[in-house]
Formats: structure tokens, sequence, C-alpha cells
């Protein structure tokens, strides 16, 4: 029977949600102690991958294992966090129809990216510093433009195995929230590196070294070359996937 698992992690230890031959992953160590509570070797597959230092408010991936209970559910849930290290939990498992898939199913993914200003003792690498200060009218007037385009590929990351660079963006603005201001975007699927890269470009509309024109002129581009740096990880957080209902049990 097939399980949606969703869980959230801190992707400070981690180099990403995907196995790695090199590197632990939070991929790895949710299917070793799936493996270990339920006594059989047990995979799991990804909504997507985060990358090295990334963080997810919500991750969700599928698992196939035998049928368990309603009532055994929460018991699993709550063995599974006694073994999880501190910065990985399982928030609740749902049963899906049999062909439901984690990553082809989702309908749009969010994204946040967290910056603050000045000196902070406790963000350590939860968010990103800046040390200039930014137009945020200016960025939201350039994030808006994004909304009207499909092609991406001046914000992937070169030689990935996608398919397609087009998506469609329904959400994409600056929020001041407390003593941070956050990115918001949402899309129907999103390119390897495409938010830290974007976010990267919208600094330097903040920083008035390209106007909100040129913003656009890079996405027409299409080429990496033409847009910003990418923004440090531990800023991003993947934060909601959202599925057709119908999909659930």
């Amino acid at each position: 029977m097939r399980w949606f698992i969703y869980l959230s992690y801190n992707g400070s230890a981690y180099h990403g949600w995907q196995v790695q031959p090199n590197g632990i992953s939070v991929q790895e160590v949710l299917e070793q102690t799936l493996s270990t509570v339920l006594r059989e070797k047990t995979t799991v597959t990804g909504a997507g991958r985060t990358d090295t230092g990334v963080h997810a408010a919500m991750m969700v991936a599928h698992v196939d294992i035998q049928s368990i209970p309603d009532d055994d559910v929460p018991a699993l849930v709550k063995k599974l966090n006694s073994i999880l290290p501190k910065d990985i939990a399982v928030h609740q498992i749902l049963p899906v129809k049999e062909d439901a898939h984690a990553r082809f199913d989702a309908t749009s993914r969010k994204y946040e990216y967290r910056i603050y200003f000045g000196k902070h003792v406790f963000k350590g690498n939860l968010a990103t510093r800046m040390y200039h200060p930014l137009n945020f009218e200016l960025m939201n007037e350039a994030a808006a433009k994004m909304l009207q385009y499909r092609d991406f590929t001046s914000f992937s990351k070169l030689h990935t195995d996608a398919k397609t660079n087009n998506c469609v963006i329904s959400e994409a603005c600056w929020k001041q929230e407390g003593d941070e201001w956050v990115f918001h975007i949402r899309a129907d699927r999103f390119l390897r590196n495409m938010v830290r890269a974007v976010v990267g470009t919208l600094f330097e509309v903040g920083m008035q070294k390209i106007s909100v024109a040129d913003f656009c002129k890079i996405i027409e581009a299409k080429n990496r070359c033409n847009a910003g740096v990418s923004v440090p990880p531990h800023g991003l957080y993947l934060v909601d996937i959202a599925y057709p209902e119908e999909i659930f049990l």
C-alpha cells in the first residue's frame, strides 16, 4: 500500500535531500530509519530535491509498505521521530492511491527565501544576512514581471537533465515579516538552483545595479551567464507542496 510521508528538516548538516555517494542526505537518513522500524529495506521517493544546506518546512515523499490500520499510524510516526535525528521530523503519514506519486502528482510547490539586516546571534544558518540596503519596491516590481514569462533558462543550473525550462509562476513577492524580509515564490515546478538565482538577480535590482527592464531582458536572454549569482542556500526553505484531493484515500 502506498503512503505519503509529510516531514520537515533543517538542512544544515545534509548534502541535500537526494541520496549522494559521498555525503549524508535527508533521504538516506529517512530510508534507514524506516528500514529499521519496518524491519525491511525501504526506499522513498521525494517530491523534489533540495540542495546542500537548504531547509524544508514541508517535504513529501511516498513509500510502499504493508497496509497498517489507521490507529497504528500515529504510533509509527512517534516511533520514527524517536529514532530520527533532532533536525528531521515526520508530521503525518497519509494513505494514497497505489499510483500516487509524490513528485509527478504535485500541482504546485512554494519556496521562501529569508534575509535579515544587522547582526543577529540566533539566526545562524537559518537566514541570510544582508549588508547592503535594498529597494524592495523595485524588487517586487521586477518579481511581478516573472508571472508574464514561462521560459526561465536564465535562472537554471547549466547542464541539467530537465526536458524543459518552462515554469508557470503564480506568486512572486517580498514581504516583511518581523525583523526579516521573505521572498515568496510558488510555481508548478522549479528548475535546479532557480530560486537562489532569481533572488541573487533581484538583489541586483534592489541595489539598483540593474533596472526592472534589465531584469526582464535577463529572462528573455535565456542565458544563465546574464543573471546574478546564486545566493547562499541556508536562507532557502521549501514550505508547501500541493496535490489534488482525489489521490488521497
